[in-house]
């Protein structure tokens, strides 16, 4: 994936329909489980919602292939282009 393809899109610019279905998407694909207790999706949504809140985790849109993922704000190497917030 070219990096130059990614862009950070600003939870804040969503409408909250479409930033629930974009967590809803990310908590629901395979590899997000939450250890050994089953969370239920419920959870999951709020505690990725509060990381976006406090700008512990982005949201990225993948240009090439209209995607989006969520990832930590820190993440090495993670070089989105950033939309300006509203």
């Amino acid at each position: 994936m070219a990096r130059s393809n990614l862009v950070q899109i600003p939870h804040s610019t969503l409408s909250p329909e479409a930033l629930r279905g974009v967590i809803e998407e990310y908590v629901t694909r395979a590899g997000t489980d939450y250890g050994a207790r089953e969370t239920p999706i419920e959870e999951k949504i709020a505690d990725v919602q509060r990381q976006l809140e406090r700008s512990e985790a982005v949201i990225i849109l993948d240009a090439a292939t209209a995607t989006t993922n969520i990832a930590p704000a820190r993440e090495p190497g993670l070089r989105a282009r950033r939309l300006p917030r509203r």
